[in-house]
Parts: structure tokens; sequence; C-alpha cells
């Protein structure tokens, strides 16, 4: 059974940090609507406090967990750990987007490295933080970074990743609305 944190300390604020990978899941409120879980990766995650966490969104072919957040705000980010030691962390809140020209972008933006397939800021006010042993998961070593992201926005240029998102991130696929 795991336990359950009353918010992030420093000890777990390492322990994500340390972590080369971690998920997303978000649904919409219609009951056949798309769940959705996203991996993401990069320098891109940020302990903001105790209850609160922010990430830098990067355009995708979808835009599911801001459509979802911008919705009903519900949201779980997981970690786990692939290294020999096993655990998996939960943090459970409330989901808010921030575009470009806000002050929570800006402060989230400024605390990773540029990258120009930024789209937008996810920020969380955590409710609740769990761990569980995480036995089930596979020992695995990351062989490194995929640059393929950054190529593709370099290649499209800011007028193309404009135009990508009109066309791919403007409604989620239960038709609601994204960017």
């Amino acid at each position: 059974m795991g336990k359950v944190f009353d918010g992030i300390d420093a000890s777990l604020a390492h322990w994500i940090a340390e972590q080369p990978m971690w998920f997303v899941s978000t649904a919409p409120l219609a009951a056949d609507g798309h769940v959705n879980v996203s991996p993401r990766g990069h320098d891109s995650f940020s302990v903001l406090g105790q209850h609160r966490v922010g990430w830098v969104d990067y355009t995708g072919s979808g835009v599911e967990t801001i459509a979802h957040l911008r919705e009903n705000g519900r949201v779980c980010v997981m970690f786990n750990s692939f290294a020999t030691r096993p655990r998996i962390v939960r943090l459970h809140g409330t989901g808010t987007v921030h575009l470009p020209g806000t002050p929570t972008y800006d402060e989230v933006v400024a605390l990773h490295p540029q990258h120009p397939s930024t789209r937008a800021v996810v920020t969380v006010e955590v409710t609740r933080v769990s761990d569980s042993c995480g036995y089930g998961v596979p020992v695995m070593e990351v062989v490194g970074a995929r640059d393929l992201l950054r190529l593709s926005a370099d290649k499209r240029g800011p007028a193309g990743l404009a135009t990508y998102r009109a066309e791919k991130n403007a409604v989620s696929l239960d038709g609601l609305p994204g960017l």
C-alpha cells in the first residue's frame, strides 16, 4: 500500500526532477469522451511549491490536455522510476492553461531551456500526492533525449507552427476548444 503526502517536500521534488519521463492524464466530462494520457519529457517540468507544479507545453499532434483542462481542470500527473529502486508518484489536482504573454507563462518558461515548440504553460494546484511501490515497472536505461520535436519546430518556423496549431490544435478529439 502506498502512502499519501501532505505536499511536495524537497526530497520528493528532487526525485521528481530526476525522472526523464512523466505522464499527464485528463478526461472530458462527457461519459463517452476520450481519456487522454500523454507522455512528456525534456527539461519542462517544475515543482513551483509544496502544492503547485507546472510545465512547459509543446506543440503536438493534438490538444487533448489543454482542451480537457479548460473544460474541467481535472488532472493526474504520474512519475515512475525506471531505475533499480522502483517508485510511482501521482500528483492529483486542478490544472490551468496559461498562454504566451501572461505572468504565469513567463514565470514557468523562464525556468527551462528555450524551445521553439513552446505553445503554452500548464500549472496544477496539487490536492493529493501519493506514491506506490512500482514493483511492476521494468528497469530501463535512458539512452538519450530525442531532438525530433526541436528539429520539427525549427523546420516549420514560427509561421509554420502557427499554421500547424491552427489546423491541428484548435479542437480536441471530443470537439472541445483547444488553442
